[in-house]
């Protein structure tokens, strides 16, 4: 005897509800597979061709082109100080006064003495002129002659020396004017009117702030300037100048352009820099000796390339690449070859074109080939 047992109509009803959620699932995935993928929104810019300046700031100190001791060429008392300390001087200015008369006193004996000569070459002139015809009848002998002749050579030796003894105290009193050998600015006196000088005392210093040097460091890892050296080290000579402009301890730019005109020819080994020197005209003295500046240095310039934000490049195993959008709105990956950063964002040299439109934003979850949902960027977001 068998026993059935009637089915609940609840039993039923869950059935029908499995059934059904089944079949709506499959209908979702069926539309997905057929076109209907969700396209993630992106933000991007459209691709010009620009040009663009690569520049590098390096912190410097600011020097005088020349910098000139001034020195005493003749001993004696500093009589006068002709100039303002820390004023402007022009060259061949006087700047001191030694006490000119022991000076003046010496010339004055030089030139007797060269008189002196001058008429003890007279006579022996004459002397030679007489023992010559003498000779010349048999009435003197040889050894007169050659007497005659040793005197006359010696009274021309004797003129000459006391000629350059003339000239060594003309020169030495003219030395008694202390004139600067360069324009520029005066320092302190370094001694006082009524000291007794030696000679090649030290009076005071000029240097020279027009034009100005500003010295700084590059680093040896620097690409951009590097070449620049490595053409010093090779014996090219410094054709390598660069346009610089300067940058004053209040951040205010320094109205006159300047140029980088020398680099080292080795690399300093404790700091691992090369030593360089920017040139900057100076007519105002508005730039001073010892003035911490910062050189902004003009270092590469590239035309025909596409200036990209710095976010849009994605880093992978085959390197630097970017996402574009193609004509269908569908994201491509896009390897490319990435040149220096500047002002106006990362440079692109290859892989992008002109008016191709590139994701700057959005790219996490971005794969090759999905459809995205372009929005252009703003003013401010594009460059």
């Amino acid at each position: 005897m068998s026993l059935s047992f009637p089915r609940s109509p609840w039993r039923h009803a869950a059935l029908f509800t499995v059934v059904v959620l089944l079949l709506t699932g499959c209908e979702s995935d069926s539309d997905q597979q057929g076109g209907q993928m969700w396209a993630p929104p992106v933000t991007v810019i459209t691709a010009q061709k620009s040009s663009a300046q690569v520049e590098q700031i390096y912190a410097g100190r600011v020097r005088g082109a020349r910098e000139v001791e001034v020195r005493t060429r003749v001993p004696g008392i500093l009589e006068e100080r002709l100039f303002e300390e820390g004023q402007h001087v022009e060259e061949g200015e006087a700047l001191f006064r030694i006490d000119p008369e022991p000076f003046a006193a010496v010339l004055q004996a030089a030139r007797a003495e060269e008189q002196s000569a001058a008429a003890d070459l007279s006579q022996a002139e004459r002397e030679w002129r007489r023992i010559s015809r003498l000779y010349e009848q048999d009435a003197v002998s040889q050894r007169e002659r050659d007497n005659a002749r040793s005197a006359l050579e010696l009274a021309e030796a004797r003129v000459a020396l006391t000629k350059a003894r003339t000239a060594q105290a003309q020169l030495e009193l003219r030395y008694t004017r202390v004139e600067a050998p360069l324009s520029g600015i005066t320092s302190l006196e370094v001694l006082s009117e009524g000291s007794l000088v030696e000679r090649g005392a030290l009076l005071t210093t000029i240097v020279q702030n027009d034009p100005i040097h500003v010295r700084f460091s590059i680093p040896e890892a620097d690409a951009a300037l590097q070449r620049a050296a490595h053409q010093a080290m090779s014996g090219e000579g410094n054709s390598h100048s660069r346009e610089a402009s300067l940058i004053l301890p209040d951040d205010s730019l320094y109205g006159r352009s300047g140029e980088v005109d020398f680099t080292a020819s080795t690399v300093d080994p404790r700091t691992g820099t090369v030593s360089a020197r920017a040139v900057f005209p100076n007519p105002d003295n508005l730039l001073v000796p010892g003035q911490f500046a910062r050189v902004r240095v003009l270092l590469q310039s590239f035309d025909d390339i596409v200036l990209v934000p710095e976010a849009a490049i994605v880093q992978g195993p085959q390197g630097p690449s970017l996402y574009v959008v193609d004509e269908n709105d569908h994201a491509q990956l896009r390897r490319v070859s990435l040149g220096p950063v500047s002002e106006g964002g990362r440079i692109v040299l290859e892989g992008v074109e002109h008016g191709e439109r590139v994701v700057v934003n959005g790219q996490v979850g971005l794969r090759p080939g999905i459809p995205v949902t372009p929005q252009q960027a703003d003013a401010e977001g594009s460059l």
